[in-house]
């Protein structure tokens, strides 16, 4: 399979040196980067920088006297993607204009490939009305698909939508772009992260799940083509790009929106991944205000949430949607297949990801065993996003045609 080739076009904007650090996280995926920059991005950012993050000579010039022959048209046939970061308010109007007065205006003409650009500018400039209609002009020809921007503070220090997107977002982005899009039309539901119970209003109980799996998941199933539904418990991340965010508090709100999102039939999603740690326990009294700190002992008295996997794996009729269980033990490897075993016969599911907890929460690697009613595999320690991918590969084989 030959190896995915961006050009990466850098604009004249503040925001310039974040285009290094796309160009990393792009480069760390296996990708080729072709760097090309406009004459004033050189205000920002140094030519010599992304030449040597990259390997690759730094393209400025149309009429470059080291190529021979016309270099926009021979970058854009080697680029599968061609990514602008940052897109300035300029060069997103010479865009709409249809403008080839630079290089990177003529290399976006002649692509035939998809064209992204992570636009970056003073608010009051991102909303001019000038700056909309050329959007609008671009979003009609449907030949430059827009990452953000997204609200939050500019380098003036104001504060609006105008802020390019960040660097992780915009990878993640041209990466889901350029991948095989073997889950195409699948709907995927994907749970992540803690449920909280609250005991008053200043404490709550918890467990250490940070997310991370579960937003990997997400993410690697929209690269996949899936259309993803994430249901998430309280954690930091961010909204992996193209992915539909549903954030909830306790278990029985997730519960309400597993349902919500998988309709009354289950006919919602083909696949639902409950990778969530979801509480299996709550306070039977929520007290209105903080209790106060005493010198006698303090008894809690809990009751058990719903299982939310047990309760859609009895309502499903058939195989469909496929449902995957995640197991997170502290036993022995024998110990914690058998509880993977036992999980994945109880609650009717189609597999249960098993692992250990201490290899698993809040890294950003983790090391499981597949568990199905076929056998077990073991995966062995992988960086999540791979990991990701091992699951959506049994999942994908799960599927009914």
């Amino acid at each position: 399979m030959p190896r995915p080739t961006v050009a990466l076009a850098v604009s004249g904007s503040i925001a310039a040196y974040k285009a290094a650090e796309v160009a990393r996280l792009l480069l760390k995926e296996g990708v080729r980067v072709l760097p090309i920059m406009t004459r004033s991005a050189h205000q920002f950012l140094g030519p010599t920088t992304l030449s040597g993050l990259c390997g690759e000579k730094v393209r400025e010039d149309m009429w470059d006297p080291g190529f021979s022959g016309e270099l926009h048209v021979a970058l854009a046939r080697e680029a599968s993607l061609v990514l602008l970061v940052p897109a300035t308010a300029d060069l997103l109007a010479r865009l709409a204009q249809g403008r080839a007065d630079d290089l990177v205006t003529a290399l976006c003409l002649s692509s035939t490939g998809p064209v992204m650009a992570a636009p970056a500018m003073h608010p009051n400039m991102w909303s001019h009305p000038a700056t909309q209609r050329n959007v609008a002009i671009l979003a009609e020809q449907g030949r430059v698909e827009l990452i953000g921007p997204v609200l939050g503070e500019v380098a003036s220090g104001e504060r609006g939508i105008g802020r390019m997107a960040e660097p992780a977002q915009i990878a993640a982005a041209a990466l889901a772009r350029m991948a095989p899009k073997d889950l195409a039309r699948r709907r995927i539901v994907i749970t992540a992260g803690p449920t909280i119970e609250d005991l008053d209003p200043v404490r709550f109980l918890g467990n250490r799940s940070t997310g991370k799996m579960g937003f990997a998941l997400a993410e690697r199933a929209f690269a996949r083509g899936a259309e993803v539904t994430l249901i998430a418990g309280p954690v930091s991340l961010p909204t992996p790009f193209g992915v539909n965010r549903v954030d909830v508090r306790s278990a029985r709100s997730m519960r309400s929106a597993l349902w919500e999102a998988l309709g009354p039939d289950l006919s919602g999603a083909d696949a639902l991944i409950m990778s969530a740690a979801v509480a299996d326990y709550r306070p039977k009294e929520e007290h209105a205000t903080k209790t106060k700190r005493s010198a006698e002992n303090l008894s809690l008295e809990l009751v058990p949430n719903p299982d939310l996997l047990a309760e859609i794996g009895a309502a499903r009729k058939g195989r469909a949607p496929v449902l995957v269980g995640f197991a997170v033990e502290t036993d022995t490897e024998e110990g914690i297949v058998a509880a993977a075993r036992s999980k994945l016969e109880k609650k009717r599911v189609d597999m249960v990801v098993a692992n250990h907890a201490k290899d698993s929460f809040g890294k950003d690697d983790n090391r499981a065993t597949l568990v199905t009613l076929e056998g077990i595999g073991a995966l062995g320690v992988l960086d999540k996003r791979e990991m990701s991918n091992r699951i959506l590969d049994r999942v994908k084989a799960l599927l009914h045609p």
